[in-house]
């Protein structure tokens, strides 16, 4: 099956890309579709603000808890049944959002969804390689990057309308509505990609063997944190908004989306640009660019901020190009990743979301308190995370000269 497309899937890749993006757009849906009605909210149902943060808190935390099973269940039943039931079970939770009455019940059900929404996003990454071989495979990949990057674009914009035409519960109708018209879809459409005689496990004792195999991996763990860690040098703005464009750049909140549109369009032309060069360069010279366009960025970004005040004309460039190198890198970087345990690409997928998870979660905790009230600040830690990534890439170069070419062995568990 690995290496064609033929067997299970015959209609055109945008397709197939359009119905992927859709599973990995419930993420950014879950959250960025009820923020504008936050404080609705809170009103409706006699919530402080605290407690509506816990509303997000939780569903953090479930999200990235869950990230560690989805893979695994999806190695052992198969593709399709993990994510029809992840979808049946997010719209649930989400028609369960909207009949909250207190925010105890909004918060449990919060930590439902969180628990089913990265299952799309896990998996989808498991499926394009289970069809498509390496080259083939980046190239669907970056074009489910590019059409998910319309995502946090637009959720906010459909939050907003509900939020003021029908109430707050119509958002949580929403989400159920597309959960579910989601499932309907993918039932009817996509295909099973893992055959019965490669499934795995899920006894206690190969699954531990499993996650101690990938976690004890050198390489593995190397490039997880490759295309884990650079993330944050530009999610780091988005999570230092309010500060960074409200106080450094004195920018009026109308005007906030300018950061997200820059962050996006980094992403889309970023994840062109790989599916593009999928094929044509060694995914070592295109992970290789990808880190040399962060670094000048960055380089740039601290000189500018250090000699120049802060000013919006500017300011905002550096977000665009650090997303852009970062969605050059990523799609080889996951392919490689994936490549090495080929029996257990679901886990494989599933640690990969957990390290990206955890290091956003402490950037989000730690890192940006610090930094977000500094563009200066703000530029020297997003080079220091393209950083760490350019040190585990070149490290895995050094004591493994092949390790970024479609030609290394894969590993067995």
């Amino acid at each position: 099956m690995t290496g064609t497309a033929a067997p299970t899937w015959r209609s055109p890749q945008w397709a197939l890309a359009a119905l992927l993006a859709s599973l990995s757009a419930l993420g950014p849906f879950s959250i960025d579709t009820y923020l504008p009605a936050f404080s609705g909210i809170a009103q409706a149902i006699g919530a402080s603000d605290a407690q509506m943060q816990q509303t997000l808190s939780v569903y953090l935390i479930a999200f990235a808890a869950a990230n560690l099973f989805h893979g695994p269940l999806s190695d052992r039943f198969g593709r399709r049944p993990v994510i029809l039931a992840g979808l049946a079970l997010f719209g649930l939770a989400s028609a369960g959002c909207a009949m909250a009455e207190s925010i105890e019940s909004l918060v449990a059900w919060r930590a439902v969804q969180g628990l089913c929404a990265g299952a799309g996003t896990v998996i989808s990454r498991a499926i394009i390689r289970d069809l498509f071989a390496p080259a083939q495979a980046q190239k669907v990949m970056s074009q489910v990057t590019m059409i998910f990057g319309i995502a946090p674009a637009i959720a906010p914009l459909i939050g907003g309308a509900l939020f003021i035409t029908l109430g707050w519960t119509s958002i949580f109708w929403f989400l159920a509505a597309y959960a579910w018209l989601l499932a309907l879809a993918q039932w009817r459409v996509l295909p099973e990609t893992l055959a019965p005689a490669k499934r795995q496990s899920l006894a206690l004792k190969p699954l531990m063997g499993g996650y101690r195999s990938l976690i004890g991996n050198p390489r593995f763990v190397l490039l997880a944190l490759a295309s884990g860690v650079p993330f944050n040098a530009f999610f780091l703005y988005v999570l230092s908004a309010p500060a960074f464009l409200g106080q450094v750049l004195a920018l009026p909140p109308e005007r906030f989306f300018l950061l997200f549109v820059f962050s996006i369009a980094g992403i889309m032309l970023g994840a062109w640009s790989s599916g593009r060069l999928a094929g044509r360069v060694r995914p070592r010279t295109q992970i290789l660019l990808g880190f040399g366009v962060m670094g000048a960025v960055s380089l740039c970004n601290i000189l500018a901020n250090a000699m120049l005040p802060p000013n919006v004309s500017w300011s905002l460039w550096p977000v665009m190009f650090l997303s852009y190198g970062w969605a050059l890198l990523m799609p080889a970087v996951t392919i490689l990743l994936l490549d090495l345990f080929p029996l257990r690409r679901g886990m494989a997928s599933s640690l990969q979301a957990v390290v990206s998870s955890v290091s956003s979660a402490i950037v989000a905790g730690v890192i940006s308190p610090l930094v977000m009230n500094s563009g200066l600040l703000l530029a020297l830690a997003a080079a220091g995370f393209g950083l760490i990534g350019l040190a585990c890439v070149l490290t895995l170069l050094r004591k493994w000269p092949d390790s970024l070419t479609q030609a290394s062995a894969p590993l067995k568990t």
